[in-house]
This record gives structure tokens, C-alpha cells and sequence, in this order.
């Protein structure tokens, strides 16, 4: 692809090292940027997904971001899963629509990516596309309606459902390219019209560089590790949201079987069932599990650090059977620590690259064997699983080679095809 393409960039919850998740189209922006291309963002808010919204006052507006171009859509406030979201989903659709003109003619972009988790922002995209001659790209996160009706349990007869079942398909026919981090994604999206040859797996990643500078944990956490490890326990760590998806449960269940093992759980993140499975620790009276809250993304690598194995969890669900491409996945496989992974999805880039252990979704008695079995290795032995990982993030999410890899199937789709693109 030659130099100097603009590219416009539409994710409703992008976010960015200042604000939060989500990471990846700032990191692929700053990439592209790196490289002699013009990048813009546009995303909305407020969103669940990041840890700060910007605060607007206009319903549009423009500003640098951890040195990206955003513009940003004022969007209705919403909490949970019900019919706010709905609406704060179908209001930055419509606010970019009604935004294309002006896209199109001011920013005129050369390629134009739809990116947000839902795909109702493929008909501003299309319009954007449509008006400055740019070519059009459909990257999938999710599977929609898959996951509201798999996961969400919503009926595929409901009317969101619906609008979302239209969209995906007008994406599907639309779209020049079709990208997403699911490795076997395009058995679901042919079904929805898409043409084999215009789909490419492009997984998510990690900035390497950013990861690898990143900053100490807070005194009281460090302290905690170095206390625990004095008392000859082995560390299992978790860096990430706490959601039904998380299966953090399953973790604490291990738990329980392991109470008196020298074991211990260090909990780093937050989110809707963080209180619940507090709870569950405590009913059980655990006190070898420990909830440490939210810290910034760039500590995220010391808390890593501070741990002998890093936990993985899914619950059983049929939408997993496309793949999963996990963020927190790249971050652990940086850190160069092994591995427990419980998932039930055929796709396991755990077990592919030999990073670590693997069993069951939904099982804590295999998962506590695991946690026992790494335990048990010698620091060499789990040196060796840690080390694989740390290559296979080197060597195929790193987000300079994820960034190129995305243009080479937009520009030269053939040879982008021909590429290995790891787990």
C-alpha cells in the first residue's frame, strides 16, 4: 500500500492508554501513523467498556488523543444491557450517519473501517465510503445477533435483534474487505452473504514496546506478592474484566479446593460480577483470594510480573466454537508467564504455541489439578511455557506486524491470505 493514506477509523467504544479499553484501534492508529498514513477516529460517549469518558459539552467535537485524532459523538447515558444501551447504540449510528457528508468531504478518506462491537455503524461507514470514493472494511469483534441471543439470551424474533441480523448482512455484501480477531469467524459471516475470498483474520494484539515499559504496581500490591511469596505460596494471577464471560467463579471454586494448598489468588480488575464473586470467596471463607481493584493499564505488566501463573477462563458457550482472541491473552503471553487456560472453544492458542495448560470450561476440579501441576514444575519447566508465549506475541501480535498485516489485506488481499498469522 503506497504511503499517505487516510484512514478513518469508526469505533463507538475506542478508547486509548488515557482513557481505557478499548485498545486496539488506537494502537492500530498510532501504527499507521508510524508509517506515513493519516489516521482519524471516531468513537462515542460515554461507554461501559472504558475506565474514563471524556466529558462533552458539544455533540460533536475534536481532540488529540495520546497523539491520535479523535472526534467524539455525545451519546445518551446508559447503564447495563437493557433498552438505554439499545438506544446509546442506535444514536451513534444515526449521529454518524447523519455525520457522512461531512466526513467524507472534510477528513476524505481513502479507507474507511467499520469497527465498533455491533455493526449498526456500517451504514454511516457505507455513506462515508460511498461519498469519498474510499474503499469500505468491516472489522468484526462480535458476532451479532450471535451474541446478544447466545450470550445474552435475547430472543432472535426481537426487534434490536432484527435491526442487528439486517445490519450484519449489509455489512457482509457491502464491505470491500471483511476483517475480525475470530479465526474462524467467516464460517458464521458466509451465512450472512459475505464472499470467502473477502475475509482475513487479523487477531488482536499487543504494543510490545508500551508493554514491556510499563510501570510499578501500587506499594500495597507489590508488598502483598512479596509477603505471599515469602510464605512459600505459588501466585496465580488474573488481570482483567470481572464478567459472567471471565468464568472468575470457576476460578474461585478452584480456590476452595485449593485452600490448603500454598496457593494464592491475586484478582486484578472490575466489573458486573465482581461483587458476586467477592462474595462467593467470602461465604467460603477463603482467604486465599484477594480482590485488587481496577489498576492503569500501564501497571498491568508489574502485576503479571509479580505472579508465577496467569488464569484464563470461559464459560460453555456454543458462540465460542468461531474462536476467541482475547486482549488479556497478548498481555499474559508478554509477560512470559505460563498459562491456565480453561476453555471448551475449538480454537485454543493456548495450547497451540504450548504456553501453558489447558482444560475444561466450567470444571474447577481439572482447573485446581492444573494450578497443582504447574505448581509443582521446576522454575525451569515453567520458564520454558512462559518463553514460548513471550515468542509467540514477538513473532505475531505485536501491533506493528497486526497494523501492516490489516493494510496488506485491504491493498494486496492475495498475499495477505498467504501469510501465517498465528493463534
Amino acid at each position: 500500500m503506497s504511503r499517505g493514506q487516510r484512514i478513518l477509523l469508526i469505533n463507538q467504544y475506542a478508547g486509548s492508554p488515557r482513557d481505557g479499553m478499548e485498545f486496539r484501534p488506537h494502537a492500530l492508529a498510532r501504527e499507521w501513523q508510524a508509517t506515513g498514513h493519516q489516521v482519524l477516529i471516531v468513537a462515542g460517549s460515554p461507554s461501559h467498556v472504558r475506565a474514563h469518558n471524556p466529558e462533552l459539552t458539544r455533540g460533536v467535537s475534536r481532540e488529540i488523543v495520546d497523539d491520535v485524532e479523535f472526534e467524539w459523538m455525545k451519546l445518551p447515558r446508559y447503564n447495563g444491557n437493557g433498552a438505554r444501551r439499545a438506544a446509546n447504540i442506535i444514536a451513534f449510528a444515526g449521529r454518524l450517519r447523519a455525520r457522512s457528508r461531512a466526513l467524507a468531504d472534510g477528513f476524505r478518506p481513502d479507507i474507511v473501517i467499520a469497527s465498533s462491537t455491533h455493526p449498526l455503524d456500517i451504514y454511516g461507514a457505507r455513506a462515508v465510503a460511498r461519498g469519498s470514493g474510499a474503499q469500505l472494511v468491516f472489522e468484526v469483534h462480535d458476532l451479532w445477533p450471535l451474541t446478544p441471543v447466545e450470550l445474552g439470551g435475547m430472543s432472535p424474533r426481537h426487534p434490536f435483534v432484527r435491526l442487528l441480523a439486517r445490519a450484519e448482512r449489509d455489512a457482509c455484501t457491502s464491505a470491500d474487505t471483511v476483517v475480525s480477531i475470530l479465526p474462524a469467524a467467516d464460517r458464521h459471516l458466509v451465512t450472512r452473504g459475505m464472499p470467502p475470498e473477502r475475509y482475513h483474520h487479523v487477531p488482536n494484539g499487543i504494543s510490545l514496546a508500551e508493554a514491556d515499559a510499563g510501570e510499578p504496581l501500587p506499594a500495597e500490591h507489590a508488598e502483598l506478592a512479596r509477603a505471599l511469596h515469602q510464605e512459600g505460596r505459588f501466585l496465580v494471577g488474573y488481570a482483567g474484566g470481572i464478567g459472567l464471560a471471565n468464568a472468575i467463579d470457576d476460578l474461585v471454586s478452584a480456590a476452595v479446593r485449593l485452600r490448603d494448598a500454598p496457593v494464592a489468588f491475586l484478582i486484578w480488575g472490575d466489573g458486573p460480577e465482581r461483587t458476586a464473586v467477592e462474595r462467593q470467596a467470602a461465604e467460603a471463607g477463603l482467604t486465599n483470594v484477594h480482590f485488587l481493584g481496577r489498576i492503569p493499564k500501564r501497571t498491568v505488566r508489574s502485576a503479571l510480573d509479580a505472579c508465577d501463573a496467569l488464569y484464563l477462563g470461559w464459560k460453555r458457550r456454543s458462540i465460542y466454537r468461531f474462536g476467541v482472541s482475547p486482549n488479556k491473552l497478548f498481555d499474559y503471553m508478554a509477560s512470559a508467564r505460563p498459562i491456565v487456560h480453561a476453555t471448551s472453544s475449538p480454537g485454543d492458542p493456548v495450547a497451540e504455541c504450548g504456553c501453558g495448560v489447558s482444560v475444561e470450561a466450567e470444571d474447577p476440579d481439572q482447573l485446581a489439578s492444573a494450578i497443582e501441576r504447574l505448581a509443582a514444575m521446576s522454575a525451569a519447566e515453567r520458564t520454558e511455557l512462559g518463553a514460548r508465549g513471550r515468542r509467540q506475541a514477538e513473532e505475531h501480535h505485536d501491533y506493528p506486524i497486526l497494523a501492516a498485516r490489516m493494510l496488506a489485506a485491504i491493498a494486496d488481499p492475495e498475499r495477505a491470505r498467504r501469510e501465517p498469522v498465528g493463534v
